[in-house]
């Protein structure tokens, strides 16, 4: 999918202004007919944007959640009293995680703090090879590059700090408590509001990098949440008040807060704290890995941020990026 054109990217500012406007004078504006302007609607409504047409009006774009702006994040950004992060704002890409993760593979230079990103990607990962539904405007679709100097060994329990890092955003936001499921699902009255994705590039006892992926649901389009195959919910049915722009500079000054702590005491203090939020505390869940599942009591995680499984009164701490984690059915 190619990123749309400056006239697509200028009606949709237009658009972004609130209220009607006419296909005339959208056209009078950019210099193409009004027959061009009904077009790039339709490519627009295409990539999961809800434009509407009213008769006499003009047309409308139903999304309270407006656009993002550089400019606007690191000014957020800034007031908070960040100074590291460089936000790198994308119309259109295939992933955010992915143009990182190449970025790497190419051995670019990457500073610690370096954040792309998009208002649509067309290409979405989540665990486990999962397609992320990523509408254009719709949702929070970002990425974070850390540099982290002990090894892969030491980057072992990264989802749950930056389980952590969005629970401190959505907090302090919205003041809304979320529940964190093991080991990268963040949760809101039981449903599925956003996700995690650490991806590792490095060695086992050498400097390696991290891309840390945050998806938020924040206004999803009925037409995408037919394809999603799990219980969710988004942040405009839970506040008035979203400022994307805001979200993304808070969200980059409580990952960095965390990734401070991480660096210095690792998850010692972290692991309590989440396993206040757990989401499937004291439940009979399921663990899977592919190969094989089984049974058990979901007793949190340890300080090494495993979850512990109780079986027939014995405790067992289990790790791995391929284990799912989900609600026994009874």
């Amino acid at each position: 999918m190619k990123a749309p054109d400056g006239n697509k990217l200028a009606i949709l500012n237009a658009l972004n202004q609130g209220g009607f406007i006419s296909g005339q004078l959208l056209g009078d504006q950019l210099g193409i007919s009004r027959a061009a302007v009904s077009k790039h609607i339709q490519s627009l409504q295409a990539m999961g944007l809800d434009i509407f047409k009213v008769s006499g009006k003009g047309y409308s774009l139903n999304n309270n959640v407006g656009l993002l702006e550089q400019t606007k994040i690191q000014q957020h950004y800034q007031s908070l009293g960040g100074h590291i992060a460089q936000v790198e704002v994308q119309p259109i890409i295939d992933s955010t995680n992915s143009e990182l993760m190449r970025r790497i593979a190419a051995k670019q230079t990457l500073e610690s703090g370096t954040v792309i990103v998009a208002e649509m990607q067309h290409a979405g990962r989540g665990r486990r090879g999962r397609v992320w539904q990523s509408p254009f405007g719709a949702n929070l679709y970002y990425s974070y590059y850390w540099r982290l100097d002990d090894g892969l060994q030491a980057a072992m329990g990264m989802s749950i700090a930056v389980g952590l890092a969005v629970y401190d955003t959505l907090k302090v936001l919205y003041q809304l408590d979320i529940e964190l499921k093991w080991p990268n699902d963040i949760y809101l009255n039981k449903e599925k509001l956003a996700g995690v994705l650490v991806e590792l590039d490095g060695q086992p006892q050498g400097p390696c990098h991290l891309v840390i992926g945050i998806g938020i649901n924040l206004q999803m389009p009925a037409s995408y949440s037919l394809q999603i195959d799990q219980a969710w919910t988004d942040l405009s049915q839970h506040s008035q008040q979203i400022d994307k722009n805001q979200l993304v500079a808070h969200l980059t000054y409580h990952l960095e807060q965390r990734l401070a702590q991480y660096s210095q005491t690792g998850l010692h203090g972290m692991y309590l704290q989440w396993n206040e939020l757990n989401a499937f505390a004291g439940q009979c869940v399921e663990l899977n890995t592919g190969h094989r599942s089984w049974r058990g009591i979901c007793e949190g995680i340890d300080p090494q941020g495993a979850i512990r499984i109780r079986q027939d009164g014995e405790v067992k701490s289990y790790y791995g990026g391929e284990i799912s984690l989900r609600k026994a059915v009874q």
